[in-house]
């Protein structure tokens, strides 16, 4: 069984009555749709055709949304509709990220997210949505899509449907008769300052980019707004979970690396640095929840398909051998410290690696899902673990110090990696339209006046002099150019419209 919606539109006259009986049906708060109209226009005065497309979840065959979902408040059910749980939600919006439709929103009220669950508490009374009820033409038809004797089955067997977005191969079940590929094609068409009626939303200030090119005489004059969900937190978070697994990498050769034999920063300094930036990791992940205090949740009622949790219990691990390590070398026991040391090795790297997986299963953001992105973590890890290395050298914080010339060999190469693979996001191929889109906001996502991707490639570039020059202070630079690539890579992704 498999409930879902054709919605045609050659019949459909954009009135909205569906949004406002979904808004009245399910007390959806002002700035929040569960189902909206958008309209495009396309022509040239005075031959110009306004066309529109009902948006809303498609609940589709293989949700990402319940995959991501790292606390089981979404479940796909089995008559097919995809429901929340918004009481178990923690607010740590993933969900939104995987979906390729920009179907859910947040409920800022309840600290919650929220979508269209197919009105299931009518269905289970054998009653049909509320949008179906009132569209004064009939425009939208339920019913279940396995029932090869339904309506809603008939219609699809006897006209031509199309679905949003399907190189995402979710499976949706919303199909549309008559809706236009312009209309179907998010960021095909021109998005004007000014919508229909009203300004439009502020939230993604970047202008759209030369390199994502759009229909010709194609405008979105009216579509419901999108938050970007993730901010500067995620980016430091990658920046300080590089950090805590660098060090772990690396930690294995500090005396090769250059730190001093037998001295505290030989001995002691990876596994603090480690712990110290892991624990740091995990505020950042706590305080960017809408529910900060029922993280716990992630515990007692875990998703092991999410690689929220897999992460979750990734740094934990690493939260135990980390301080082990420095127990038993405080303990004088450096032999079994160093083993564990080795131990660390593939647990660090799993910190590394671990939000490559994540953003593989966030389906609407086709920029963060490249194959290249976990070697990317990796040699950003092995790059800010370096920096930390050279920062605890002898000489390190003296004008042309004499720092060990193979931990800044292997900064250099770490920096060139990074550079080389951020180069191939902004200008290698890309598969889709969303990724090409995302890729030309690259490199025009600012942080106040500066161009985040450039400015910092200017930083790591001086780098590479410093390395040289004053050793100790890499550490500062590398951070603050590290971080704001990651603040350009987490913003662009989600700046290409999905609707």
């Amino acid at each position: 069984m498999q409930y879902g919606f054709v919605i045609n539109h050659d019949d459909c006259i954009g009135c909205h009555a569906c949004t406002v009986a979904c808004k009245a049906e399910n007390t959806v708060p002002v700035g929040g749709f569960r189902t909206s109209v958008k309209y495009t226009e396309v022509g040239l005065f005075p031959d110009v055709r306004r066309m529109f497309l009902v948006q809303r979840c498609n609940h589709c065959t293989e949700a990402p949304c319940v995959t991501i979902c790292p606390v089981n408040a979404l479940e796909k059910r089995r008559d097919g509709i995809v429901d929340l749980d918004r009481d178990a939600c923690i607010g740590c919006r993933a969900c939104m990220q995987a979906c390729p439709y920009d179907a859910i929103y947040l409920n800022e009220d309840l600290g919650a997210v929220e979508k269209c669950h197919y009105c299931a508490h009518r269905i289970e009374k054998n009653l049909e949505p509320a949008c179906v009820n009132v569209c004064p033409v009939g425009a939208i038809v339920s019913g279940d899509l396995h029932d090869p004797a339904s309506r809603i089955s008939l219609m699809v067997l006897n006209h031509e449907t199309k679905v949003r977005r399907p190189e995402q191969r979710t499976g949706p079940n919303v199909r549309y008769i008559g809706a236009s590929d312009v209309a179907l094609r998010p960021g095909s068409a021109e998005r004007p300052e000014m919508y229909l009626w009203s300004d439009r939303p502020p939230h993604k200030r970047e202008p759209w980019p030369a390199s994502a090119p759009t229909t010709p005489h194609a405008r979105t004059v009216l579509d419901a707004g999108h938050k970007v969900e993730w901010g500067w937190p995620v980016a430091l978070y990658l920046v300080t979970k590089g950090v805590a697994a660098g060090t772990g990498i690396l930690a294995p050769f500090a005396r090769i690396l250059g730190l001093e034999y037998g001295s505290w920063a030989q001995r002691f300094m990876p596994e603090i640095v480690s712990l110290l930036f892991t624990l740091i990791t995990c505020a950042l992940l706590v305080e960017d929840l809408a529910k900060p205090m029922r993280f716990y949740r992630m515990v007692t009622r875990p998703n092991w398909n999410s690689w929220l949790v897999k992460g979750g219990v990734i740094l934990g691990v690493y939260l135990v051998t980390t301080p082990l390590a420095i127990l038993l070398r405080w303990m004088e026991m450096d032999a079994a410290a160093n083993v564990v040391r080795w131990i660390n090795v593939p647990i660090a790297l799993a910190v590394a690696g671990y939000t490559a997986f994540l953003f593989a299963q966030c389906k609407g953001r086709d920029l963060w899902e490249s194959k290249w992105l976990l070697p990317h973590l990796i040699a950003q890890a092995i790059m800010l673990g370096t920096a930390v290395f050279i920062a605890f050298q002898p000489g390190a914080w003296q004008v042309f110090g004499q720092t060990d010339v193979m931990v800044r060999l292997v900064l250099l190469a770490s920096i060139w990696s990074h550079v080389l693979l951020a180069l191939n996001e902004l200008k290698g191929a890309h598969g889709t339209d969303n990724a090409r889109q995302a890729a030309g906001f690259l490199g025009i996502v600012r942080l106040g006046p500066l161009p985040c991707f450039w400015t910092s490639f200017i930083v790591l570039a001086g780098v590479s002099g410093l390395a040289w020059v004053l050793p100790g202070v890499m550490i500062g630079v590398v951070l603050v150019g590290l971080y704001l690539y990651e603040y350009a890579f987490v913003r662009a992704g989600q700046l290409p419209p999905l609707s």
